[in-house]
């Protein structure tokens, strides 16, 4: 897969070494800009629709983490390039795809675009992705209890769960449930079966997504028609059912 990507460092001789490595060791990876500080790398990231930024931490007027703030719907994967390790745990919180110090290694690049491809072709096969219909329905169940002894509900027929304080919402296709237990209950009750958790208040039931929208998480249309924002956290999570 090709991968678009800039190079946001304010040395010229830091940005000669990436781009002489990524021509000669990373031929999947295209560059269409070169930025020397934040403004300049905005302008790129409006202009060009891109999967890959290599980013500096530290440049004149302000840093990378300026930058990525003020990016709304970041569809990009992030690769820190710095000297300092210092700053791996904000850049973590930032949701980086790598992290890599300088100078920079061969090996930890080629590894570092590597999960990126893995990242980006899991996400357009996910975009890409049709609900077929459901030939083979596992006969799994789970009870909803009630005042007058329990609801029975087919798994299969759960579109997503969602989160109400200690309550959790159970939606199916035309219809909710509320039930005094929390999400956690719910996702640990149906670990066994396809079942991702994608935001702190959402369980969705991965057979019934229809599609995939790229974003800094994205989101997810389900069979109800309900449009789920993922969150950067849990995107790698949802990715990993789509193999």
């Amino acid at each position: 897969m090709k991968l678009k990507a800039i190079l946001v460092e304010d040395e010229q001789i830091s940005r000669d070494i990436l781009r002489n490595y990524i021509g000669k060791y990373c031929p999947n990876v295209t560059i269409l800009g070169e930025a020397e500080n934040i403004d300049e790398a905005y302008q790129l990231i409006q202009k060009h629709e891109l999967d890959l930024v290599f980013l500096d931490v530290e440049m004149p007027f302000g840093n990378a983490f300026d930058l990525l703030e003020k990016v709304e719907d970041r569809s990009f994967e992030t690769v820190f390039v710095t000297a300092y390790d210092h700053y791996a745990i904000e850049a973590l919180n930032n949701h980086a795809s790598y992290y890599l110090l300088k100078p920079i290694s061969i090996d930890e690049l080629i590894k570092a675009v590597n999960i990126v491809t893995e990242i980006k072709e899991k996400e357009n096969e996910l975009q890409h992705q049709i609900l077929t219909p459901k030939t083979n329905k596992a006969e799994a169940k789970i009870t909803i209890p009630q005042q007058d002894g329990f609801e029975v509900i087919d798994i299969n027929d759960i579109v997503f769960c969602k989160a109400d304080d200690n309550y959790t919402e159970i939606h199916l296709a035309n219809s909710k449930k509320l039930v005094s237990k929390t999400l956690k209950y719910f996702e640990q009750a149906l670990s066994e079966y396809t079942f991702a958790r994608i935001h702190k208040s959402y369980l969705v039931n991965v057979n019934a997504i229809i599609k995939y929208k790229k974003g800094k998480g994205g989101s997810v249309v389900v069979s109800n028609g309900k449009e789920i924002l993922v969150s950067a956290s849990q995107k790698s999570n949802l990715l990993s059912y789509f193999k």
